[in-house]
């Protein structure tokens, strides 16, 4: 893929090119970009959405599951029209429409610590928009060892968080930034945790967090602003109230 914009294009991103953040070199950098989403669900929905508007080359979706009536109240990258269709297929097809510029690449298959390392092969950025723990640490392990930036976010009734994890660089004092087990050593008990299906989710909470986790995909691949690594970003929707915890890797103990 050629690296110029084309007149279409400018015209499209304009609005992007205008912020000296971003400029004609970040549409570019947006253009190169292969960013892995696992999940087209709740976070996934925004998150596929928006970075498809803004213009990132490729998109890999990963998930398994069939669009469902009940996935509707939140999942707006799909429609009742699409009911029984695959999400990856569904997904891909509201991108086609958004955005012809970018290419998709569907997996109808679940991310786990075996298919990870296939999964991830070629892209630069991995987004989890996931809603099991398995598939987190997954995730979080693959990447660090793959020495990819990872956006994870999650939800849970009125509440959802995200940070950045890059557990592989070193922050400004030259100590390794925290990885995803510097803020969660171990996935909680089964069953401990109940899901959306068990308690509900506020639609429109998956909109916000996965909203927050697109920006970051896009100040990572741009390199504007400050990504939230070594920060945990959490959203009371109840309340209209974020909060940021600052946490560090942990010591290692012999």
């Amino acid at each position: 893929m050629s690296d110029a914009l084309t007149p279409d294009e400018i015209e499209r991103y304009k609005r992007h090119i205008l912020l000296p953040e971003v400029g004609g070199a970040g549409q570019q950098a947006l253009k190169r970009a292969r960013v892995l989403v696992i999940g087209a669900g709740g976070l996934g929905s925004p998150v596929l959405h928006y970075l498809a508007a803004a213009g990132v080359g490729h998109l890999g979706i990963v998930d398994d599951d069939a669009v469902s009536l009940s996935n509707l109240q939140r999942q707006v990258i799909h429609d009742t029209g699409t009911l029984g269709t695959l999400k990856t297929e569904s997904a891909a097809q509201a991108i086609a429409r958004l955005n012809p510029h970018v290419t998709v690449t569907r997996f109808d298959e679940h991310f786990t610590q075996e298919t990870a390392p296939r999964l991830l092969s070629g892209f630069q950025l991995l987004i989890d928009g996931s809603d099991n723990f398995d598939t987190r640490y997954a995730a979080a392990d693959a990447a660090e060892t793959a020495h990819v930036a990872l956006v994870t976010g999650a939800v849970g009734r009125f509440d959802g968080s995200l940070t950045v994890l890059k557990p592989y660089e070193t922050d400004i004092d030259g100590k390794l930034n925290p990885g995803f087990r510097d803020l969660f050593p171990e996935p909680p008990p089964a069953g401990l945790v109940p899901n959306c299906a068990e308690t509900g989710v506020v639609g429109a909470l998956t909109g916000v967090i996965g909203t927050l986790m697109a920006m970051e995909a896009i100040k990572l691949i741009t390199g504007a602003g400050e990504p939230l690594v070594g920060r945990l970003l959490l959203y009371d929707a109840l309340s209209s109230r974020f909060d940021t915890i600052r946490y560090r890797r942990r010591k290692q103990t012999a």
